[in-house]
């Protein structure tokens, strides 16, 4: 538990390390300020030796063929989820609460993907049954897949196959196994669609 809980910081790390290490590459080039001006046709602008210049490698037609992601997919996802997931974990279950503080089961839900950049309208457990499709043969244990139990009065949030976590009436907001507990309630899993919005201006 505690290192999945590290997982989402590790990997934030290891991104931050390895823009560390690009910026200090372009610095280190051996192309100067002026030689880049003048491969670039550009040696005519009034330019200082330490203001920055951004030059495109790219041309026309592969900048109008670039399609800008603009929706949460996989592993962003994923973080944006584990870190929305962390913020709650120990809160105190209230019916009908969305938060900030206090959390019902679907109240958790619906906040938590809120806060992933995922929209959708706050219901009851039923109701997110009912809203949304069945997750694809062998994806029902995949992180972030909804998981209903004691038909459909309760609901979770898939972390992987051994477990979820959820707004529990008796310890708030925490992760629990699947054991023989857990596993004779299911109902059945349900995903919220990720949306992903496209523009190739």
């Amino acid at each position: 538990m505690f290192s999945k809980r590290l997982f989402p910081y590790a990997l934030a790390a290891c991104f931050s390390l390895g823009m560390i290490a690009q910026t200090a590459f372009a610095q280190n080039a051996d192309m100067s300020l002026h030689q880049l001006a003048q491969a670039n046709d550009i040696s005519t602008l009034p330019v200082a030796d330490d203001d920055p210049i951004i030059i495109s490698l790219a041309s026309a037609e592969d900048i109008k063929s670039v399609t800008l992601v603009t929706a949460p997919t996989g592993n962003r996802f994923q973080l944006l989820m584990t870190a929305a997931i962390d913020q709650r974990l120990g809160s105190p279950y209230v019916w009908g609460a969305t938060g900030p503080s206090a959390f019902d089961c679907s109240g958790f839900v619906w906040s938590i993907f809120q806060s992933a950049g995922i929209d959708f309208e706050r219901g009851s457990a039923r109701t997110l049954w009912s809203r949304f499709a069945a997750p694809a043969p062998g994806e029902q244990y995949k992180f972030g897949t909804l998981v209903f139990f004691s038909n459909l009065a309760h609901v979770g949030v898939v972390a992987d196959e051994h477990g979820f976590y959820h707004a529990s009436r008796h310890h708030g907001v925490v992760y629990s196994p699947f054991n023989d507990y857990w596993l004779a309630r299911i109902d059945g899993f349900r995903q919220v669609p990720l949306p992903v919005k496209t523009t190739t201006d």
